[in-house]
């Protein structure tokens, strides 16, 4: 699975072949978490509060970006890094 970010010990990762609705998968500490684009919650799993509230930020920041490299992803081109939370 391609990583497209990572801060504060947090990973940011998008698969190639994946279905709908658009998500990104999160990766922290052992904890894993699947995060709508579009609704920014997290759909499966979970991850603690505190690096939680910061990834939900930064999908709020960086949604264009996210649904980009959704797109770029089901067309399986490579996908784009996107700027860590700072």
């Amino acid at each position: 699975m391609p990583e497209i970010s990572l801060f504060y010990g947090i990973r940011i990762t998008m698969n190639w072949d994946e279905h709908n609705p658009p998500h990104f998968h999160v990766e922290y500490a052992g904890f894993k978490a699947v995060v709508s684009i579009l609704e920014c919650v997290i759909m499966r799993g979970a991850i603690p509060n505190r690096q939680l509230k910061m990834v939900l930020a930064w999908t709020v920041i960086h949604q264009d970006e996210l649904m980009q490299n959704w797109e770029l992803a089901r067309m399986k081109k490579p996908l784009n890094r996107i700027n860590p939370l700072i």
